[in-house]
């Protein structure tokens, strides 16, 4: 038996009014997905562990069945896994995003979804004139990039930029959670304060305000942690070799940890206009070799956070018919039978514009199982699901079990 996980981020949402009182997934034209749930069993799944906020590093190591409180050191440390930046002890990493803030307030998360080219003109000029011997800079892809500093306390309150839009930048600046952590909290906010004075009329800012753009006009750090320690699949579930497909890092980080081959695809994006076919294409393949791919969709997600509802619902729609559809296909020409499942790892409600931790659809669709009465895929039909609901390893066991 091989395994494919898809996993669209974000997917599941709350009823909205302007929908009827149904969710994007609920409205989502979706015939693949939901064939896929009614040739399979169904269930919900918590992936955010009690203590832990919802967010889509601590959901995707729960999917893939981590015990988080034992493996997590912050979602930087797994961006930096993905690109390739050697973290030595006595080294902290964080998440750092190039934001935009207006009159005082975060603006987005995302600084208008800011080109790779762009960003990595601005993150080169951080370097020059905010690194040094103990802080660096390390260039990701669009809004997303890495701060390490030598000799950080990770014992510090962090806020994500995606969970406050709107709110003042000041009230949710870095803040000590021991007092020994103090200095390393105000090395960081000070420079979240000098990153606004040097990019505000920074040549690349300059260009987009006339576009009519937001500027990128800020850092912002969270998820600090040290290296991380985690077992690969290999040794937590029978997979002798496997393959993770993201155009986003963290994923990508989480793969590589997992000790999964991460493989890139031309023209995935992490936004709505990603290579659904190309990610496709690449799972087909993966298949051949792999007996394990978990490729991932950053999309809905997106949609979540901007607030759009018609956007989530073609990027589910994408999802189905773009991504699972040639997939379902291709393996059900295949010599071995393919176990797919499909799932989000959290939701991101339009009307909240961040993450909840509520529990999570999932389909698991094994050629060789009875299925159950479940006939679509959303957050309600699958309360119906034989699985029930489940929480920490419960999904990867039935899924790599065959149950």
């Amino acid at each position: 038996m091989k395994y494919v996980i898809i996993l669209g981020d974000g997917m599941a949402d709350e009823p909205i009014a302007k929908l009827g009182g149904k969710t994007p997934l609920q409205v989502a034209n979706k015939p693949t997905i939901d064939r896929l749930a009614k040739m399979g069993r169904n269930g919900l799944l918590h992936t955010v562990p009690d203590g832990f906020q919802p967010g889509s590093e601590i959901a995707n190591l729960s999917v893939l069945g981590y015990d988080v409180p034992n493996v997590f050191e912050g979602r930087g440390t797994l961006e930096a896994a993905s690109m390739g930046v050697p973290i030595a002890d006595g080294e902290m990493v964080m998440r750092c995003n190039l934001i935009c803030i207006e009159n005082g307030k975060i603006k987005n998360h995302s600084a208008g979804h800011i080109s790779n080219e762009e960003a990595s003109e601005l993150i080169a000029f951080l370097q020059q004139n905010l690194g040094s011997d103990t802080v660096h800079f390390f260039n990701g892809v669009s809004y997303r990039h890495l701060l390490k500093l030598k000799g950080g306390d990770k014992r510090i309150v962090c806020t994500p930029p995606h969970d406050v839009p709107g709110t003042p930048f000041a009230d949710v600046m870095v803040k000590a959670a021991v007092p020994e952590a103090q200095s390393t909290a105000d090395v960081l906010n000070d420079l979240i304060l000098r990153s606004q004075k040097l990019l505000e009329n920074q040549p690349v800012n300059v260009k987009r305000k006339a576009l009519g753009k937001d500027p990128a006009n800020s850092v912002w750090f969270w998820s600090p942690g040290y290296k991380p320690a985690m077992q690969p699949l290999s040794e937590l579930f029978n997979i002798r070799s496997g393959t993770v497909i993201s155009a986003v890092d963290l994923i990508k980080g989480i793969g590589i940890s997992a000790g999964l081959k991460s493989v890139d695809v031309e023209g995935a994006t992490g936004l709505f206009d990603t290579n659904y076919e190309g990610k496709a294409q690449a799972v087909i393949e993966a298949l051949k070799t792999d007996d394990f791919v978990f490729v991932h969709v950053e999309a809905s997600d997106e949609a979540g956070h901007e607030g759009d509802v018609d956007l989530k619902i073609k990027t589910i729609e994408y999802l189905s018919e773009r991504l699972a559809k040639p997939i379902v296909e291709a393996v059900t020409k295949m010599d071995e039978p393919v176990t797919i499942a499909v799932l989000p790892d959290h939701p991101t409600p339009c009307c909240l514009r961040t993450h909840t931790s509520a529990a999570v659809p999932f389909i698991i669709y094994n050629p060789n199982a009875t299925p159950d009465a479940v006939e679509t895929f959303d957050e309600f039909a699958a309360q119906k699901g034989v699985f029930g609901t489940l929480s920490g390893d419960g999904f990867m066991q039935l899924l790599m079990n065959n149950k």
